[in-house]
């Protein structure tokens, strides 16, 4: 381990284990993989260069073994709250720096500063509440296509697929026009991430992600005759009550949108109830046709599939597009998926796992990020950073800087101007830089834009206390 890694313990070989250990693998941190389950790790052992180890997070011996006073940042992702609480709490008695729970009960998350008082948490991660504030901020967003806002929503980032558009395929992106103040920053081609330059052609069935205000996409948007705007959502149908759900409708109910929740266990529909104000719930199964167009399906303005089933959500959020609603979103866990979501005819497809380890990059890099948001399943990363006095591109032009292909400016946001970068743009202190980077160069990026006096590992341990709990709010 070279001087300067960060010693990570990650407890729990499921989805987000497994997503956060291949991140951080990328980024050369020493990075143990630890889980109770053999053939798990048998798995993890054939598809990660990453140390990993057969054991339970909560056996003292184990940890102790393994040394865990010497880690710089344990983060327990096991599929139980409790238990993760409890990993947390010993880590750091037995010396870890920090640690990082994942927490879902909504029960839980009333007494969020006891538990971090108590047992020593330093960051607590709740997924579902994450992603149902992700949804509910699409939703009440007057746009059609969402990938994520930054620099507290100056700048905006849609995706729209081209489909064989003839102003679109065969030409370079240089030969668009447009895009005076906007950006292409990725393309997404058959699954994989591009980040594109000038001469970069685009090809049948391309997702463009164009970047900028979004009074230069609607511009963009209708010169090409494509649909921006969309009507803030007044009603929503859910399906799916389970944390997700209850957290979603609460999010939209208190913005006055019109719930209606269908949840096919009775128990968890009467639980709702009870728990849930100004919105219907029905019981019932969402997947009868007849049961969606008896609760008004085609006058609903959204659609939400937020089951445990990614399959169920998919085909669901289709058929509400064929009933004209006009904004469609599903819940998809599964990173195999991926593939085929861009070419499916819905509006947003949420990954909870790409969430959190968003959530979690953005607390391990420290002060310096302001947001990070994976892309395709974490084939590239977009990083909001704030330039300060010490970085040495500070005052340099941008095409001195010698960025590798796969890191791209995408804008730079000084006040309230929002200003998309030429060669001879030059960054200053205190900027809001918003970066893109496939990932074999996020390495790199981290080198030139996070690192450093004040960064990723001199503020980390010495800033006072980020305790938390990330939800995207």
């Amino acid at each position: 381990m070279g001087a300067n890694e960060l010693k990570v313990l990650i407890v729990g070989a499921g989805k987000l284990g497994i997503r956060l250990a291949k991140t951080m693998n990328f980024e050369n941190f020493d990075v143990t993989l630890m889980d109770t389950n053999p053939r798990v790790i048998d798995m993890v052992n054939e598809h990660l260069d990453v140390m990993t180890l057969v054991a339970s997070g909560v056996n003292i011996t184990a940890l102790k073994d393994l040394g865990i006073g010497k880690f710089d940042l344990l983060v327990a992702t096991t599929d139980s709250d409790a238990t993760n609480a409890i990993i947390c709490s010993m880590a750091r008695k037995l010396g870890c720096r920090q640690t990082v729970a994942r927490v879902r009960d909504p029960e839980y998350m009333e007494h969020l500063d006891f538990i971090r008082a108590e047992l020593g948490i330093d960051l607590i991660v709740n997924p579902d509440l994450a992603t149902a504030v992700t949804i509910s901020k699409y939703l009440m967003q007057d746009v059609v296509h969402f990938s994520g806002e930054f620099a507290s929503g100056k700048v905006k980032m849609i995706d729209l697929n081209i489909g064989t558009l003839e102003v679109f395929v065969g030409k370079s992106i240089s030969q668009l026009a447009g895009l005076e103040h906007l950006l292409i920053a990725a393309i997404s081609r058959d699954s994989e991430l591009i980040i594109p330059h000038g001469s970069t052609e685009l090809k049948p069935g391309d997702v463009i992600f164009l970047l900028g205000e979004m009074e230069n996409i609607e511009k963009f948007c209708k010169t090409y005759k494509l649909k921006a705007r969309a009507k803030k959502v007044e009603n929503a149908m859910i399906l799916g009550g389970g944390n997700v759900g209850y957290y979603l409708a609460r999010e939209l109910s208190s913005a006055r949108v019109r719930v209606t929740l269908i949840e096919q266990d009775r128990k968890k529909a009467q639980k709702l109830v009870e728990s849930l104000e100004h919105v219907l719930v029905i019981h019932g199964d969402g997947s009868d046709i007849t049961l969606l167009r008896d609760e008004n399906l085609e006058k609903m303005e959204a659609f939400v599939g937020v089951t445990g089933f990614d399959e169920q959500n998919l085909l669901l959020a289709l058929m509400a597009k064929q009933y004209g609603v006009e904004k469609s979103v599903a819940k998809v866990s599964r990173q195999n998926f991926t593939k085929i979501i861009n070419k499916m005819d819905i509006d947003a497809a949420v990954n909870p796992v790409n969430i959190t380890a968003s959530h979690i990059l953005k607390f391990v890099r420290g002060d310096r990020v302001a947001s990070v948001s994976l892309l395709l399943g974490g084939r590239g990363e977009v990083i909001e950073v704030i330039a300060r006095d010490s970085m040495p591109y500070i005052g340099k032009p941008l095409h001195k800087l010698q960025l590798p292909q796969g890191i791209l400016v995408g804008a730079i946001v000084r006040g309230n101007q929002v200003i998309i970068p030429k060669g001879s743009s030059q960054i200053m202190s205190g900027d809001r830089i918003i970066l893109f980077a496939h990932e074999d160069d996020i390495q790199e990026l981290k080198t030139l834009f996070i690192s450093g006096r004040g960064g990723l590992f001199g503020e980390l341990w010495n800033r006072s206390k980020n305790i938390g709990v990330y939800s995207d709010r």
